[in-house]
């Protein structure tokens, strides 16, 4: 979520993250290169709370109602070990479950794309060590851009 600028110094970093579900690698839907709304109509899924009513809908809109959230996590974790006793479909981020070749599970990205951008955050007038000041002022000259110096 975008990040409240009255509490936080903030420094967008480039990239983003990549919505998609995470799935058993034997079942059919695994075929898919993108995973479309349509694919998920009746099928269990989780989710976390916080991206369920606030990620999700940014990307099917109205029609969110028509999905089946079977559970929800704080942990994209947890959902995945219920995601590898085949109890659902995960929808998480790309890279935070293992879907390497022998884990069982596979990652597709939804279709249309749902991307979220990324942000490091850190309170205002917080005091700091002084390696930790070195480090912000580190990243600042690495990823300075725009957007955080617009909302200072």
């Amino acid at each position: 979520e975008r990040p409240d600028f009255a509490k936080y110094h903030v420094l967008k970093m480039p990239g983003y993250d990549q919505w998609g579900v995470v799935m058993p690698a034997h079942c059919d839907l695994a075929q898919k290169k993108e995973i479309t709304f349509d694919d998920l109509l009746g099928m269990p899924l989780f989710c976390s709370k916080q991206s369920w009513d606030g990620d999700i809908p940014r990307w099917c809109g109205d029609r969110q109602e028509q999905l089946t959230l079977e559970g929800s996590f704080r942990l994209s974790y947890n959902g995945s070990v219920f995601v590898k006793e085949g109890l659902g479909y995960l929808l998480t981020f790309e890279h935070l479950i293992d879907t390497s070749a022998d884990s069982g599970l596979v990652f597709r990205p939804l279709f249309p794309q749902l991307k979220n951008e990324m942000y490091l955050l850190w309170r205002r007038h917080q005091v700091f060590t002084p390696i930790t000041k070195r480090f912000i002022v580190h990243l600042q000259s690495l990823f300075s851009n725009d957007f955080a110096a617009e909302k200072e």
